[in-house]
């Protein structure tokens, strides 16, 4: 999870024109603070989040220290942005809606599977094994993409040798260092 953004604000942002300060802000308290401002209480916010409630008054007086601005006009039921709170909510708002992204992103790419495999081999049955077993894991496996290549074993072999191939499907007697030999009936093949 993403926990921390940092934010350098000068005039043209959150800090007085006199300030050039660097800050880390924790996205927490960046939700904290649009709970916050979308409930209009803190202590609405503070059950909605599963906090307390000194426990997000303390965030967001911390936060409003750390930025030099008041963010809230504060009553004894309500909270009401000010100007410099507007601001800060809708930037929050796109902060938090990218690291959301980002993070469905990452979570997307740790459960995609992937990626080029090259195999080669000769017009052979075991080819067209391998091709059958290709159209089933394409449904399985989409973001995989499969390229098949025909040759004789010099040129098979070669191809594995250069890097070219990631598999390649030989007929029996092939002379490989790295084979593995699968027995098909009625014939022999083998794969790398």
């Amino acid at each position: 999870m993403i926990e921390a953004v940092q934010l350098a604000c000068n005039s043209h942002g959150l800090l007085a024109e006199s300030h050039h300060v660097s800050m880390v802000m924790e996205i927490r308290v960046l939700r904290y603070f649009l709970a916050v401002a979308r409930v209009g209480s803190i202590t609405g916010a503070a059950d909605l989040l599963h906090v307390t409630q000194p426990t997000l008054s303390r965030q967001l007086k911390d936060l409003e220290q750390e930025l030099e601005k008041k963010l809230f006009i504060r009553s004894s039921h309500s909270i009401i942005l000010t100007d410099e709170g507007m601001l800060l909510r809708n930037r929050a708002e796109e902060i938090i809606d990218m690291v959301d992204k980002l993070e469905s992103e990452f979570k997307c790419m740790e459960e995609t599977i992937s990626g080029d495999i090259y195999i080669g081999g000769g017009e052979t049955d075991a080819m067209k094994q391998i091709a059958r077993v290709i159209r089933g894991l394409q449904s399985s496996y989409p973001h995989i993409r499969y390229h098949l290549f025909s040759g004789n074993e010099d040129d098979v072999t070669e191809r594995l040798d250069k890097g070219l191939f990631d598999v390649g499907i030989l007929i029996q007697p092939a002379i490989y260092r790295n084979i593995i030999t699968l027995i098909s009936r009625p014939r022999m093949f083998g794969a790398l």
